[in-house]
C-alpha cells in the first residue's frame, strides 16, 4: 500500500511541475485560511465561517484548512504527492459544492455575478489529477522514500 502512495518517476519532469504549479497556488489561499495572511480570517475565523455560516462540520472544515495550507506545502516538497492530490481535488468539490456552483461555470472577471463560478476548480482539479495519477516526480521527497522501501526490501531477500 505506501509503495503504491510514494511510487513516483524520479525522471518526470510533468509531475514536478504541476506538483509546485498547484502547490504554489494552493499555498496562499491556505495562509488566508490558517494564518490570515493575504487578507485573511485565519483560522478560527474560517472555522467559524465554514461551521456556522455555511454549516460544514467541524473535522471537515479542519481538513479542508490543513490540506490548503499545510497539504500544499507538503505537495511542493513532493511528500504524499497523491494523498495530497486526492485532499485537494476533494477541496475543491466540496468548494463547488457550498459555494460556487450556484454562480455558473464562469469566473467573476467583471464583478457582474453574485460571486465566482467553478472554471477555476475544474482546472485545479484536472492538474492535480495528474499528480493523482503519476505521483510526485522529480525532486520530491517520495522519491528517497521510493528509493528506501526498495533497498528495505532488496536487503531483506538477500
Amino acid at each position: 500500500m505506501l509503495n503504491k502512495l510514494f511510487k513516483t518517476d524520479s525522471k518526470d519532469y510533468i509531475s514536478l511541475i504541476t506538483r509546485l504549479v498547484i502547490g504554489f497556488v494552493m499555498l496562499p489561499h491556505g495562509a488566508q485560511k490558517l494564518l490570515g495572511w493575504f487578507g485573511g480570517y485565519g483560522f478560527s475565523g474560517t472555522l467559524n465561517f465554514f461551521t456556522g455560516t455555511l454549516g460544514i462540520p467541524f473535522i471537515i472544515s479542519l481538513i479542508v484548512i490543513l490540506t490548503e495550507s499545510i497539504g500544499s506545502i507538503l505537495l511542493i516538497l513532493g511528500f504524499a504527492g497523491r494523498l495530497s492530490s486526492l485532499l485537494l481535488i476533494s477541496t475543491m468539490i466540496g468548494a463547488v459544492a457550498t459555494s460556487h456552483l450556484s454562480n455558473g461555470f464562469f469566473m467573476n472577471w467583471f464583478g457582474n455575478q453574485a460571486g465566482e463560478g467553478f472554471e477555476y476548480h475544474i482546472l485545479y482539479s484536472a492538474l492535480a489529477f495528474i499528480v493523482l495519477i503519476k505521483g510526485s516526480g522529480m525532486f520530491s521527497i517520495d522519491i528517497l522514500l521510493q528509493d528506501r522501501m526498495v533497498y528495505r526490501k532488496e536487503f531483506k531477500t538477500a
